[in-house]
């Protein structure tokens, strides 16, 4: 059993050689010349894992591997992809509508094609900026989007944050006020109301969400060219963790990478902090078994837990399942051969990061 506590969903139709390429980044800025992003190490995880999922040999050549996806059709890659990675349930952030212009594939129906359980991860700015379009002052739009988050939380298993991207984890250890809010508001909504990233209105999305009682989830570590990596340290979040410790609420550090050694140190020091390694076993490849071994260095086996971070293309989901297992067994193995566990302890470490501490966290 696998619960991918944290994914988007896939593209629903044919994408070109381009935009496939694209989707293999995180960068939204054109490779170097002369290289692509299959160049890479997320590249070759994908030419590993993928192509004998639709008949080819492992580290087929991009060219061949995507002539056989295109001869295949995009639904019949997807399902296929979707369900050779074996996931049993995705914990979906529905935030994200579409990758390289085009649209994803509706939560029922990429649960249909994986053959999977679903469970809606509900992103706080996204439900800020859509309560925006009809808002026609400050305190409509709060009264709004407080009653947005009210009934989320009657449908969704988490809540998100992307508050790295938009201003940074050093997070004040209180709530801003209601005036401080108001003002916030008013200046936001009298601009163009596109994306939402005036920090005063993110930390009072960020202490609404404590309100709702369901476990938040925060974007950390590496992401694309709109991120300042600094800003993106978990450590930098320990303010706002001790100050939120008394609510109980869980706080799930997502990526963590290339601070998941932080990330594992909030794990170990306080209760309510839990960390995956999503997207980032993907990206580092053959270094994938190093850099789960650096979390659980620290992280105890009961706070840590499996994603992919897939969005865009199916593949991301079975690679990121692949990298996971590969990277796990392999760990697990190696502390076996040196006494430091039993295989009945590798066998629950296993059980547990795999889908215990999701099925505990989120009750699914």
């Amino acid at each position: 059993m696998m619960i991918d506590q944290h994914c988007h969903s896939v593209v629903a139709g044919e994408v070109d050689d381009d935009a496939f390429a694209a989707l293999l980044t995180e960068s939204d800025r054109p490779p170097a010349p002369g290289t692509t992003p299959w160049d890479s190490a997320l590249g070759l995880a994908v030419r590993r894992w993928c192509p004998p999922a639709l008949g080819l040999p492992a580290h087929a050549g991009p060219a061949d591997y995507l002539a056989r996806r295109r001869e295949l059709g995009a639904a019949a890659a997807t399902r296929t992809l979707l369900r050779a990675a074996g996931l049993t349930t995705l914990l979906v952030d529905t935030g994200l509508t579409e990758a390289a212009g085009h649209p994803l594939l509706p939560l029922a129906d990429l649960g249909s094609a994986a053959g999977a359980a679903t469970g809606e991860v509900v992103r706080l700015e996204w439900v800020a900026e859509q309560a925006a379009r009809g808002a026609v002052s400050a305190a409509g739009w709060l009264a709004t989007v407080g009653d947005a988050l009210r009934s989320a939380a009657g449908r969704a298993v988490a809540v998100k944050s992307v508050l790295a991207y938009r201003y940074g984890l050093a997070v004040p250890p209180e709530p801003p006020t209601d005036a401080e809010v108001l003002r916030a508001a008013g200046e936001w909504l009298r601009g163009p109301r596109t994306r939402l990233a005036d920090p005063v209105l993110e930390r009072h999305l960020l202490w609404s969400a404590l309100d709702l009682g369901l476990p938040i989830q925060l974007h950390t570590g590496f992401g694309d060219p709109d991120l300042r990596l600094g800003q993106a340290d978990p450590a930098l979040l320990v303010d706002f963790v001790r100050a939120a410790e008394p609510s109980g609420v869980p706080i799930v550090l997502l990526h963590c990478y290339p601070y998941h050694r932080q990330a594992a140190w909030l794990a170990q020091a306080f209760p309510q902090v839990y960390v995956d390694v999503g997207l980032t076993l993907s990206y580092t490849g053959p270094r994938a078994a190093a850099v789960l071994g650096e979390v659980l260095e620290l992280a105890p086996f009961g706070k840590v837990l499996f994603s992919t971070d897939a969005y865009g293309l199916p593949e991301l989901y079975l690679v990121g399942a692949a990298q996971y297992r590969h990277a796990l067994a392999a760990l697990l193995g190696e502390w076996q051969r040196d006494g430091a566990c039993t295989a009945a302890d590798a066998e629950r470490i296993t059980g547990l990061v795999s889908a215990g501490n999701a099925r505990r966290l989120y009750g699914c």
